[in-house]
């Protein structure tokens, strides 16, 4: 199962990184010798973080995500102010244990699906201690 280890709080004004930005689009495919230069720099906390009072950083622990793109490893942006939905990829708490699962509403109950065919599904029995502590808005992948 995917465990979380370790939520980080970001403190307001603190910034995480500011590095340099391309002014143009890299191409994935034939390089340009063009946009060989850099044009000042970026704040990526304002591009990756919206709410900055209710937004940690968590690092995935498992595999059972690998097939939404989340590897052991790899640390969430999880913003606690969101609105839970069907089909969000959330930090769960289920009887006391913390798991990163896509929150399933179905008719017949909740599902906290993996993204992974080795690892199994979790059906949320009706007298379950389920919190969902937060939505994952970004995922941070090591290359």
């Amino acid at each position: 199962m995917g465990v979380i280890i370790g939520p980080r709080v970001i403190d307001a004004g603190v910034s995480l990184l500011s590095v340099l930005v391309s002014p143009v689009p890299v191409a994935a495919g034939f390089p340009s010798p063009a946009q060989d230069y850099f044009d000042g720099r970026i704040d990526l906390n304002a591009h990756l973080i919206k709410d900055v009072t209710s937004t940690y950083v968590v690092r995935v622990s498992g595999e059972s995500m690998t097939g939404a793109g989340i590897s052991d490893g790899d640390e969430l942006i999880v913003n606690r102010a969101l609105e839970p939905h069907d089909g969000a990829v959330v930090v769960a708490v289920l009887d006391g244990e913390l798991t990163i699962k896509r929150l399933r509403i179905t008719p017949r109950g909740v599902i906290l699906r993996a993204e992974n065919p080795a690892y199994p599904d979790i059906n949320v029995p009706a007298l379950s201690d389920l919190t969902i502590w937060g939505v994952a808005t970004r995922c941070l992948h090591h290359v």
